[in-house]
């Protein structure tokens, strides 16, 4: 009997939903579900997770992955609107229970904590965000002597990046440094003596990094008990947005489903562009190979997103790429506007044309909201954001500051934290800098002091107050003595520890008032948590956007312009997109095209940055640009050519002009066409 709600659905991504699973039968073999982009890939996800519970799978038995809480969350509402038009009122129920929905992250770290005491380490340990980590390795970086070597050694953040770079990849260092890091080969040693230093200094903080949580579960699944435990606990594991994972995150899954029975991963190799993140594309492409014969591949290929010829000009960008899932989309949008391919002086009259064109589909109608400026790196936009503000148009530009990165909010996490796991040398080392009369060296020894202590913040209150410290010291001791487990409860512990915060907050800081409304949103957050454990876990992992002035939404306007990296627009859709600077050094990038793989990644962002567009799409190419590359003492303006991803074969899908239009040449004015002086005979009759 046919299932009403899947009658919306196509006939793949029917096929999709439906594999694998009957009244009674829930498994099915690995299934590969390559979904194009504006595929319908979500709602197809939502509908095989709700199909599953509709035919008896026991939803606390079900994993699904995404890349963000959010998205997570996104998923659980969808699946609960589908559950109830077959359950009716008790689809809420079933969906609550879908409690393993989040990120890879999320659930290493829920995982670990589980299992802590088999694994050796103390379930109590806390999360350091990347800023947190480098400052650790900063202090490790310092202690070791690094920092005074004679020629610059590696700043905190290539440390890291490099430490993370081997540990996602699982790459060898010596093949990390040679390939993406050549101009540190040389202190590999030191490099290595420094990882080793940083772990050590983590496990005695009891602090795990980022990094952490995948590797720590990797090694845990290299048991084979643990492992087949944490395998069977799951009948079905989803995984979205499989182009995006690395070798780590697929060691896992692997390692979890061996033979792949229940396991379901949805990608487009066409959009994996998070190779600076350690991502591989070779994860999606291997997939059938992995898991042969069982594997099978469904291909999603009708786009609901894009007319016509948009899909036209970017199915024959992605057909030279040199190794693909092959697909073509195809849509019923049929339109007569084709992309525009616009050549254009130089950077400050591309920016002319995108706010005449912007302007002009506003008189048509069109929000600008609804239009969007992508570019492939973030100062790309400079000369258009200049035009904009000059002209009054209100934008946003995506990549602003998040929560943990502006420094209030990291007071008073670091707070919650240090209560928490008092030997998180990081998180203490920030919070008593936060008082008067205490620096680096007073509160290095405080820390050192407590150490060793198996009850530290009891030895904390022992200690004798720094000198210059007054009762400032008294109401910080007093204030972690408040936000002991147990004590105050969970949310009102984050009230305690914002009313010690706040005279600190407005004697630090000039804007404090408008920093406290940040505050109080952190607070409000808190109360959607159940503990103080999972907050911070979780906030740590997937921190929302920031309140403050220096990130956000224009505030006096309900109408703003899209500007964003390509990177950033994964997802999104507008129904007007403009891209900037489609020309070799832009797209690709300069330093995009050391290798065919670097190629071919910057191949798949133009083509993700094409299909995010609906109805209109404009493609820039100007002649001459600006490049942040060039020697300072010379030209910084290069002459440009049209991306070699757009050749001469793909022009006939795209309406190709220049901007602005040459207009006849007034009465008596030179003609700028009419040629003047036969240069080329001169130089060649010079030699004759």
């Amino acid at each position: 009997m046919s299932a009403a709600y899947l009658e919306k659905l196509n006939e793949r991504q029917r096929h999709a939903v439906e594999h694998g699973v009957a009244p009674g039968v829930h498994g099915g073999g690995p299934l590969l579900i390559i979904a194009g982009a504006g595929s319908g890939k979500t709602n197809t996800l939502a509908h095989r997770v709700a199909h599953l519970i509709v035919n008896g799978a026991d939803p606390r038995r079900i994993l699904l992955m995404t890349f963000s809480r959010r998205a997570a969350a996104e998923m659980g509402r969808r699946v609960e609107r589908i559950c109830s038009q077959v359950l009716g009122g008790k689809a809420g129920s079933f969906s609550d229970a879908l409690a393993w929905a989040g990120t890879f992250h999320g659930i290493g770290a829920r995982l670990l904590r589980e299992h802590a005491t088999e694994i050796g380490i103390d379930p109590d340990f806390t999360i350091h965000d990347r800023e947190d980590s480098a400052d650790l390795m900063n202090i490790v970086r310092h202690e070791l002597g690094f920092s005074k070597t004679e020629s610059r050694f590696p700043t905190k953040a290539t440390c890291l990046a490099v430490y993370s770079r081997a540990v996602n990849a699982e790459q060898p260092l010596e093949g990390v440094l040679r390939d993406s890091f050549p101009w540190c080969s040389a202190w590999e040693k030191q490099l290595r003596e420094l990882f080793g230093a940083y772990v050590d200094a983590k496990q005695a903080q009891n602090v795990l990094d980022y990094d952490d949580l995948l590797l720590y579960w990797a090694q845990m699944m290299g048991d084979a008990v643990l492992a087949e435990e944490s395998g069977s606990r799951f009948d079905h594991v989803l995984v979205d947005e499989y182009q995006d994972t690395n070798r780590l995150q697929a060691s896992i899954l692997r390692a979890m489903k061996p033979d792949g029975r229940g396991l379901t991963v949805v990608g487009d190799d066409a959009q994996s562009i998070y190779s600076f993140r350690a991502a591989t594309v070779r994860n999606i492409l291997d997939f059938p190979a992995t898991f042969t014969p069982a594997a099978e591949i469904i291909t999603l290929d009708r786009n609901y997103r894009s007319t016509h010829p948009i899909l036209a000009a970017a199915n024959g960008v992605i057909e030279l790429a040199r190794e693909r899932f092959t697909k073509n989309l195809w849509t019923e949008r049929e339109s007569t506007e084709r992309p525009r391919l616009v050549t254009v002086r130089d950077e400050s009259v591309q920016a002319n044309y995108v706010v005449e064109q912007v302007l002009q589909n506003r008189e048509g109608g069109m929000l600008l909201k609804q239009q969007a400026v992508l570019f492939r790196t973030s100062h790309h936009s400079g000369s258009l954001e200049v035009e904009l503000t000059r002209r009054n148009i209100p934008f946003v530009k995506f990549g602003g500051l998040k929560f943990l990165d502006s420094a209030h909010v990291k007071d008073m996490l670091a707070a919650l934290r240090f209560a928490q796991n008092p030997r998180d040398r990081v998180a203490g080392f920030r919070l008593m800098q936060l008082l008067p009369g205490v620096g680096p060296q007073t509160a290095g020894r405080v820390l050192d002091a407590i150490a060793a202590d198996p009850e530290p913040l009891t030895t904390l209150c022992e200690i004798p107050a720094p000198p210059r410290s007054g009762t400032d010291w008294i109401s910080f001791v007093d204030m972690l003595q408040a936000l002991r487990p147990g004590r105050a409860g969970w949310p009102s512990e984050i009230g305690t520890a914002r009313s010690w915060y706040e005279p600190h907050l407005e004697r630090i800081h000039e804007d404090a008032e408008m920093r406290k409304a940040d505050l109080l949103q952190l607070e409000q957050i808190a109360t959607g948590y159940p503990s103080r454990e999972r907050f911070l876990t979780e906030l740590t992992l997937d921190p929302p956007d920031a309140t403050s002035d220096q990130a956000g939404v224009p505030l006096l306007d309900e109408d703003y312009l899209i500007l964003s990296t390509i990177h950033s627009a994964k997802g999104q859709e507008w129904k007007s997109v403009f891209v900037l600077n489609c020309v070799d050094g832009c797209i690709p990038s300069d330093l995009g095209v050391g290798s065919t793989a670097e190629v071919e990644e910057e191949r798949r962002l133009l083509y993700v940055a094409m299909t995010r567009a609906r109805d209109s799409l404009h493609l820039t190419t100007p002649q001459r640009f600006f490049t942040h590359g060039q020697n300072a003492h010379g030209d910084r303006h290069v002459y440009a050519s049209r991306s070699r991803f757009i050749p001469a074969t793909l022009l006939q899908f795209f309406e190709c002009s220049a901007w602005p239009v040459a207009t006849p040449a007034a009465a008596g004015q030179r003609d700028a066409h009419q040629l003047r002086v036969d240069v080329r005979a001169r130089m060649r009759g010079m030699w004759r």
